[in-house]
């Protein structure tokens, strides 16, 4: 099954993400073929800057996929103000592989 992560950062905490960003990527990276999209949310304006991360994951449960946030670098770090997650299904789009 599909879930989306959708994680807002507390407020002024771009040190704090930019601190354990590696480690954040490194954790995303060890997930493999789970991951099938991911990446930071952005601040508007002229110089947009990460505000959350937003994760497309492969899961064999909503369980599965709490587990895999709560062992993200960024949340035992304490980066998160909220962390959503939703069932979510591909429909269409370039990187949806053909049934």
């Amino acid at each position: 099954m599909l879930f989306m992560i959708l994680a807002k950062d507390k407020a002024d905490s771009l040190e704090l993400r930019m601190a354990n960003r590696a480690a954040h990527l490194a954790y995303i990276k060890g997930a493999g073929s789970r991951i099938k999209v991911a990446g930071p949310l952005l601040s508007g304006g002229d110089d947009p800057k990460p505000t959350g991360s937003m994760i497309i994951i492969d899961a064999a449960s909503e369980g599965a996929v709490q587990l895999f946030c709560d062992n993200d670098p960024y949340a035992t770090a304490g980066l998160f103000e909220s962390v959503e997650i939703k069932h979510w299904l591909k429909v269409t789009g370039d990187w949806v592989p053909k049934d």
